[in-house]
């Protein structure tokens, strides 16, 4: 079996019948990748670690900010009742928060499980793929997950300035020692945690890039192409799936799009901060032009967020080895 037909069967539910072929309309589940016994451990794992996924999701779309209630009480610094008022509404936008940066935890040692179980000795990057579709289908899932966060994340200010403002009140209630709710769900240490990672443009993506090269790093007995080369024919299928029409007519569903686009992205990202030259060099083994291209030809408002995330989150768009014309395509 070729790896355009493991991966199309593994991200976007179609399963060969014969000469034809038949699909699910979910873009992130196959039907027939189950788990096998050599994969359930790991899978079971990640499984906890997605089902709560989509409810994160929820919270963050549903999430609208307490900026009413911190400008009235900026502007009236000795109105005890709008100074209480703010602080109750910041209080439990700071527990979702918190809910958040917790999840990327979790999310991160998910991805290092499904790295360990696909980059393994002795079998090939497309062995892998192959023989265990099911974390294969999780890890796009994660990627899937990870940039649509990132999206939300990246259009709603109010997430920083209410961090912001709980902040600097929690200090000032320090120092006039007057007892603060809410301190116990969020201490000193895991507060300046959570600065770094929301100061982030894509918080998500830079935990799993992060994660990505550590786990590169800690496994130097693992040789660096088992992960570049999974990361590269991922990027490579979601492509070939976008612009190939005989592929693309059959998406009747445009999140099949949206997911394939994401995947695409978030594996970009990671083989670019795992690769020693990156994913914009010549030597690469992902074609940027074609993905680049890819992107620009969908609507601009639905893809300008995956065009950030690679403006401003890869690592080497800026090195010299860099075509002016794959930068000019970014721009």
């Amino acid at each position: 079996m070729d790896t355009e037909t493991i991966w199309c069967r593994t991200l976007y539910g179609r399963k060969p019948v014969g000469n034809r072929r038949t699909r699910t309309e979910s873009p992130a589940l196959a039907e027939d990748a189950q788990p096998t016994e050599s994969e359930k451990e790991i899978y079971n794992q990640v499984n906890v670690v997605l089902k709560d996924a989509e409810g994160i999701l929820e919270d963050l779309q549903s999430y609208r900010g307490a900026g009413h209630e911190i400008r009235e009480a900026i502007q009236h610094p000795a109105d005890d009742k709008l100074q209480e008022k703010a602080w109750g509404a910041v209080v439990p936008l700071v527990g979702k928060l918190k809910k958040f940066y917790e999840f990327s935890q979790r999310l991160e040692a998910a991805l290092r499980g499904l790295l360990g179980a696909l980059t393994s000795t002795p079998y090939s990057p497309t062995q892998h793929l192959e023989r265990e579709q099911a974390l294969a289908k999780q890890f796009a899932e994660i990627l899937h997950f990870t940039l649509r966060f990132d999206e939300l994340k990246m259009t709603n200010p109010a997430i920083q300035n209410d961090f912001s403002y709980y902040r600097r009140t929690l200090s000032r209630m320090r120092i006039n020692n007057v007892p603060a709710e809410g301190e116990n769900e969020v201490n000193n240490e895991l507060a300046n945690r959570m600065s770094l990672f929301y100061a982030e443009a894509t918080p998500m993506l830079k935990t799993l890039s992060d994660a990505t090269t550590k786990f590169v790093s800690e496994n130097k007995n693992l040789p660096i192409e088992n992960t570049t080369d999974c990361l590269s024919t991922m990027a490579s299928v979601c492509r070939v799936m976008l612009e190939t029409p005989e592929y693309r007519s059959r998406f009747t569903n445009e999140e099949t799009v949206s997911f394939c686009l994401r995947v695409m992205v978030g594996v970009i990202i990671l083989y670019d901060h795992v690769h020693p030259v990156g994913a914009f060099a010549k030597t690469s083994k992902i074609d940027m032009k074609g993905c680049i291209k890819v992107l620009k030809d969908q609507p601009p408002n639905s893809v300008e967020g995956l065009l950030n995330a690679l403006r401003y989150t890869t690592k080497h768009l800026n090195d010299e080895t860099t075509s002016k014309q794959i930068r000019s395509m970014l721009q």
